[in-house]
């Protein structure tokens, strides 16, 4: 399975995931989002965006970032302001 093939991941976003050395959905999977995020952030794009790391998060979970539930989304939010 490609990264383009996950919900949310388009050709830009799984050309960042790689540039940051995460390649497969397993590698994904085990950096998690947040984790997968920072690695964005700080090697490939420091403008990376919380609809990203919104995307990456429903990527993990193999659903579209619309169907988070608000807890996920609430902590996602606290997690990228914390970052910026």
């Amino acid at each position: 399975m490609k990264l383009t093939d996950l919900p949310n991941i388009g050709p830009v976003l799984a050309g960042n995931l790689s540039s940051a050395g995460i390649k497969t959905l397993e590698a994904l999977r085990k950096t998690g989002a947040e984790e997968a995020w920072l690695q964005i952030r700080l090697r490939v794009d420091s403008s990376a965006c919380l609809h990203q790391l919104q995307a990456l998060a429903g990527a993990v979970k193999g659903i579209p970032k619309k169907d988070l539930s608000p807890e996920r989304k609430a902590e996602l939010k606290a997690f990228f302001h914390f970052h910026q």
